[in-house]
């Protein structure tokens, strides 16, 4: 299958139902993928669920789709989660998007001291907002069971906070330990793994210090400072390692 389409409303289907899209995901059936009846068609909830079947039915704006077989997925754990600060351009954007490819388990925006990009007032929900389309569409592409949700925006207090109940990873290029080392196995079953990710001016010292002294522990991927859009991806790839994903 090269195309996962999405009916969130999906709760639960077998062998022989019919299920429909409809709306945007409909159009890009039969105006983009230029599906036609009899062709196969794979279909997610985003929650685990996903039904192969074979589009039986063409209308204005809908599809039907006769359920061949069912496989309903469970969330991985420990889940892989991406703090990734907001960045200006569209650098946070693609460290969302490869995230998502990645596997990453759930998103959260954070306001950090040295972004240059702010959500204030209304841009808060318009920017998670484009967030949640940009994770959902690549979620699609790779073809995963699950969506990531993207948090609301959060401040430093509010990251130091999660210390307290998972294992968070700040990404430093100044830290002695290597995220290489790190062993999800022998560092205990505690929660998820977080990822936090600095901007373009990286995490302040008072940020390193508030976090750090909450359990967050410093790590650095090498010897050379990558970029904000590609630092978080580039760890999801180690921890995918070591865990045995890959």
């Amino acid at each position: 299958m090269a195309n996962l389409y999405l009916n969130e409303a999906l709760s639960e289907t077998r062998a022989g139902e019919l299920i429909e899209l409809s709306g945007p995901e409909a159009k890009h059936v039969t105006t983009v993928s230029r599906a036609k009846v009899g062709d196969d068609l794979l279909v997610g909830n985003g929650r685990g669920l996903r039904a192969w079947g074979v589009i039986e039915t063409i209308e204005a704006g809908r599809v039907g789709v006769r359920v061949s077989s069912v496989r309903e997925d469970s969330p991985s754990t420990p889940g892989l989660v991406l703090v990734q600060a907001l960045a200006k351009g569209d650098r946070d954007e693609l460290a969302i998007q490869a995230a998502t490819e990645l596997g990453v388990s759930r998103i959260i925006p954070w306001a950090a001291a040295r972004s240059v990009s702010r959500w204030e007032g209304q841009k808060k929900e318009k920017g998670r907002a484009r967030w949640e389309t940009i994770v959902r569409e690549a979620s699609k592409q790779s073809i995963r069971s699950f969506v990531p949700p993207v948090d609301e925006i959060v401040s430093t207090a509010a990251l130091a906070a999660l210390a307290a109940e998972h294992r968070v990873l700040l990404l430093e290029p100044s830290a002695t330990d290597k995220l290489s080392d790190f062993d999800p196995a022998s560092d205990g079953p505690r929660g998820d793994i977080v990822l936090v990710v600095g901007p373009e001016g990286g995490i302040s010292k008072e940020e390193l210090a508030t976090l750090t002294a909450a359990g967050a522990r410093a790590v650095r991927l090498g010897e050379t400072v990558l970029r904000t859009s590609s630092a978080g991806p580039a760890a999801l790839a180690v921890l995918n390692v070591a865990l045995g994903r890959w």
